[in-house]
């Protein structure tokens, strides 16, 4: 089978395409015939070791993907031959990724595509919709009702926390560029704050006198004494991104309001979790309610190249490799 794969841990230009055997399910898994991969950060982070995890030779790079089930093992139960599914949880801990046209999925880590979505858009949405989800709801706590604040609202996770949120009842202070108002107050914003006019916590305080009770920075900044500071009793800071950021925390402000910084990746997110995002996002998939902005298409034999322009910071939108037509 063709697959994008390393020998070794280092730069881009160590991502071959070519020829690997094809894997081989055991009885717990599905063997997914691959038609699209997406290319997230995470997973340059791993190709490149900044990320430790259990990492097998030849190994074949990618989390996420959407295909068709060709097999399943005997106790794969839930799955046909023939079925649309997608998975965003490979190429970690172990186990081989998505970027290939085969793949082995453990059948807790594998959900049903549902009806009418096309491909590229779920394999794009598939990595941060599930972090936003997983960042609302299983670590943020939100509650219909309660304020929340996203910063970065208009990137991948951004969007999607924007969407979810109001879903939920929540209501929505986004912050971005200014040209970015019209579609974030589309995705269901109740109040935009623009970056770059300054006074953004000034804003934010002012659209919610009372405190924000979730407050989620996608952009990893992490200025935690300014988001502490934003927070109502009881409100949660989720931090998701900013791997090498070292910001103050002022200890004081916390605890005497019962306020908590929560950290999480989602490649520590069990299945059980993983489950739960991904009855979340494919409900508002199925709906039509939450969508890629930018999505581009590249073959998968420049999956070297992919990787390179995401780490120089040359991409708008999300990058999907096409691995079959």
């Amino acid at each position: 089978m063709r697959a994008a794969y390393i020998t070794q841990l280092g730069s881009p230009d160590l991502i071959r395409h070519g020829e690997l055997p094809p894997p081989v399910p055991g009885p717990h898994d599905v063997l997914v015939d691959v038609e699209v991969s997406a290319v997230n950060h995470v997973d340059t982070f791993v190709r490149s070791g900044a990320w430790r995890t259990p990492v097998e030779f030849p190994f074949v790079i990618g989390r996420d993907l959407v295909g068709t089930v060709a097999a399943a093992g005997p106790a794969a139960t839930g799955f046909r031959v023939g079925d649309r599914v997608w998975c965003n949880s490979l190429g970690h801990d172990g186990r081989q990724g998505a970027a290939a046209e085969q793949a082995v999925v453990p059948v807790d880590r594998l959900y049903h595509l549902p009806d009418g979505v096309a491909p590229a858009d779920a394999v794009a949405l598939a990595h941060p919709a599930a972090t936003a989800h997983l960042a609302l709801f299983t670590h943020g706590g939100l509650r219909a009702g309660e304020t929340v604040a996203v910063l970065g609202a208009a990137g991948n996770v951004g969007s999607a926390l924007v969407v979810m949120a109001a879903r939920a009842g929540a209501r929505v202070i986004a912050v971005a560029a200014g040209r970015d108002e019209e579609y974030v107050r589309a995705l269901g914003a109740d109040h935009f704050v623009d970056y770059r006019e300054g006074e953004v916590a000034g804003r934010i305080r002012a659209a919610a006198p009372g405190g924000v009770d979730v407050h989620v920075d996608t952009a990893g900044r992490n200025d935690l004494e300014t988001a502490v500071d934003l927070l109502a009793g009881r409100g949660r800071i989720v931090v998701l991104a900013g791997l090498r950021t070292r910001p103050v925390l002022p200890v004081g402000a916390l605890y005497l309001q019962d306020r908590s910084v929560r950290g999480f990746a989602i490649s520590h997110a069990d299945t059980a979790q993983l489950a739960g995002a991904a009855r979340g996002v494919g409900g508002l998939l199925a709906a039509g309610l939450l969508r890629p902005r930018a999505t581009e298409v590249l073959p998968l034999s420049e999956a070297g190249e992919a990787h390179r322009r995401l780490e120089e910071g040359k991409v708008t939108g999300k990058l999907v490799l096409r691995v079959r037509d």
